[in-house]
């Protein structure tokens, strides 16, 4: 069966859906196809304790507030779920689902999209599809011969898993800072990161960091001096667990260790930790197999933008991979913009 439209936006998450608002807003005919059953992106796959860095109003799709949490200051992932659902249906967006999207190849003057359940041609593709399908595991020796339990952050959901176990935790950013805080009261807890950590001021939110990552974008298109936006601040947010456990002094870090054993891990002097299980909390790739067909990635595995347009293939668009397709646009709040200038662009350009 093949069906065409003049969009087709891959991915029913937050970007897609701050796509499809625009789209709709600029009447063009699009559809949106999810891989996932339910809506709710990624958010209803994240470990059971994430809140959100910002207060439900600062972190909102366009055209609707998120509602407050009951009790709440920041959201639970739950939360942010059920908005997502709700701003869907509230737009009665048109969401295809579970579609899983096999390959986008040009056709002529059009794109074809080719999916486990059909074919569909467009004049424009939005890529929205984030990165939480694809973990990073860093290539440490030994990992191979590591006897425990190894796990990414996408397979961790609670502290109730590793009671009274030995565990590692790998990683310096956000997502290490917070699985390491859940864990810390009821594990033997080693935190490991590739530096020392740095934390965020106790009073930046995400609605500072947001404020940041804009002025940065906007000194770099001025042509001003980079001053280095939100990395500039530190690397860890620190949201009321991070900050209890930071100041209990449960947190203490080391240093990377430099192989794993049958047993635990290692350093380059000779001293060991034993573990259970190692949570590798280092990080995502953008999930965009499904544009191999194009061959638009470059010597590095990137693929070249001019704000979200992809510049060796003008049809498509990649929409909330970070901040090089718009500043903190995989986050709720920073995605509406560059959904909005997307949405112009192909309006534009479909004339």
């Amino acid at each position: 069966m093949s069906r065409r439209t003049q969009v087709v936006v891959i991915g029913g998450g937050q970007s897609g859906l701050a796509a499809g608002y625009h789209l709709r807003r600029l009447g063009l005919d699009f559809v949106v196809l999810d891989a996932q059953t339910t809506p709710g992106g990624a958010w209803q796959h994240t470990w059971d304790s994430l809140r959100l860095f910002s207060p439900a109003a600062y972190s909102s799709l366009p055209g609707r507030l998120m509602p407050a949490q009951s009790g709440e200051t920041y959201p639970d992932a739950q939360h942010v779920v059920e908005y997502l659902t709700d701003y869907e249906k509230r737009h009665e967006f048109p969401v295809e689902r579970p579609v899983r999207v096999l390959g986008v190849h040009r056709d002529g003057v059009l794109l074809r999209v080719e999916t486990d359940s059909g074919t569909w041609h467009a004049r424009a593709v939005i890529s929205a599809t984030g990165s939480w399908l694809r973990p990073f595991l860093p290539a440490v020796p030994g990992r191979a011969v590591f006897e425990g339990r190894q796990l990414h952050t996408v397979e961790y959901r609670s502290p109730a898993d590793f009671a009274g176990q030995c565990v590692i935790v790998v990683g310096g950013g956000n997502s290490g800072a917070q699985i390491a805080a859940d864990l810390a009261p009821s594990t033997d807890l080693t935190w490991v990161t590739q530096r020392p950590p740095r934390f965020l001021a106790d009073d930046i939110d995400g609605r500072a960091l947001f404020d940041v990552a804009t002025s940065r974008r906007r000194a770099l298109d001025e042509g001003r001096t980079d001053a280095g936006g939100v990395t500039s601040l530190g690397d860890i947010v620190a949201v009321p667990p991070v900050r209890e456990a930071r100041d209990r002094g449960l947190l203490a870090r080391r240093p990377m260790f430099t192989r794993l054993n049958s047993g635990g891990v290692e350093w380059a002097d000779g001293t060991r930790a034993e573990a259970d299980a190692i949570i590798w909390c280092t990080g995502f790739r953008p999930a965009l197999s499904h544009l191999a067909p194009l061959q638009l990635r470059g010597r590095r595995g990137h693929i070249a933008t001019s704000g979200t347009r992809a510049l060796s293939e003008p049809r498509l668009h990649l929409l909330g991979y970070g901040d090089w397709t718009g500043p903190a646009s995989a986050t709720l709040i920073g995605v509406g913009r560059p959904a909005r200038e997307t949405a112009r662009e192909i309006a534009e350009r479909l004339g």
